[in-house]
């Protein structure tokens, strides 16, 4: 795996304002995104993993700076993307494109699918008249469609093909680094593997970097080269994916992973099943000391003390766990 750096995200904070009641004078926020940090390789795949409600989405949309943070860097190409203006924007923009959750939300029932993935084009002034259209042919071929669907309406498609049409928009520019927001969560089982090896195969073809949210654990594992746990805001475990699922070390990864179905009903039969006790904390509250303690079945009094933070337990295995030396 290429070692070069092409994003670096730096104690990343995302928290969205409560509005108070008329005579409240106490501010409060939900902590969706709470002090992340991570780096990009060149042409790897991230893997970014937890259950619902813990961030990942937000992460993601605050990274492309869909949602403005609250604190904290992204760094591309040696600069701070938040101290940028709409026009230096404008080229970051063009460099990191981002698919979404739901194929029927994300695209202009309004628009033809040759203007949906034409519009990028228009916008950063990259094709017009002929070559513009035969750019969207291109792509079209590129993710499996067919150039006459250019003219046809969302509404006409199902969820699998609309996906390819908003795959084929974040490729219209060119992009160096994709964020898929739980890409294939919204589809039909047997149309996700379809997408994930379309989207292998692009990144080897394009030399693409990806962000892939997601909480299908399994999925993740075939497609990520690494890949980082979260919990309520926060990275609990990040390592390569070969390590994760040899050695968990974090209890909430190892209870993730134990929930993973094993197609053998024998194994399946005799395995140890972990199940968390408890509801994940509210994140206008958290718990004080490690988030994840109010669950956790090793938790200990000074796990309320401190937070515990992201360090390396040996090769790059990084953990935020008090019990892991």
């Amino acid at each position: 795996m290429n070692q070069e750096v092409i994003l670096k995200v730096d104690n990343l904070v995302k928290e969205f304002p409560i509005a108070s009641g008329l005579f409240s004078r106490e501010n409060k926020a939900v902590h969706a995104v709470n002090g992340i940090s991570f780096q990009l390789h060149k042409g790897e795949t991230l893997g970014l993993v937890g259950e619902s409600g813990c961030g990942k989405s937000t992460a993601g949309r605050t990274i492309i700076r869909l949602y403005e943070a609250t604190s904290g860097k992204v760094i591309y190409n040696g600069r701070n993307i938040y101290e940028l203006n709409s026009k230096e924007m404008m080229s970051v923009r063009r460099d990191i494109q981002m698919i979404f959750q739901d194929p029927y939300a994300s695209l202009d029932a309004r628009m033809t699918v040759g203007d949906i993935i034409g519009e990028a084009l228009d916008i950063h002034k990259l094709a017009t008249g002929q070559a513009r259209t035969d750019r969207i042919y291109n792509l079209l071929e590129t993710v499996g469609l067919n150039a006459e669907h250019a003219n046809r309406f969302p509404h006409e498609f199902s969820g699998g093909q609309r996906q390819r049409i908003g795959i084929a928009r974040a490729l219209a520019v060119n992009p160096k680094v994709i964020i898929c927001d739980e890409p294939i969560s919204a589809l039909d089982v047997s149309i996700q593997a379809q997408i994930v090896n379309m989207l292998e195969e692009l990144q080897e073809k394009m030399g693409l970097t990806y962000l892939f949210i997601a909480h299908d654990l399994s999925m993740v594992k075939h497609i990520s080269h690494r890949i980082a746990v979260m919990y309520l805001g926060k990275i609990v475990e990040l390592t390569t994916s070969f390590d994760l699922y040899k050695n968990p070390l974090h209890p909430y990864t190892q209870a993730l992973l134990s929930a993973i179905p094993i197609p053998d009903p024998e194994i399946e039969l005799n395995r140890h099943r972990i199940v968390l006790q408890g509801n994940v904390p509210n994140p206008i509250n958290p718990p004080s000391g490690c988030y994840f303690r109010t669950r956790c079945p090793y938790a200990e009094a000074h796990c309320a003390e401190k937070m515990p933070e992201l360090r390396d337990a040996g090769n790059g295995h990084l953990v935020a766990c008090h019990r892991v030396k």
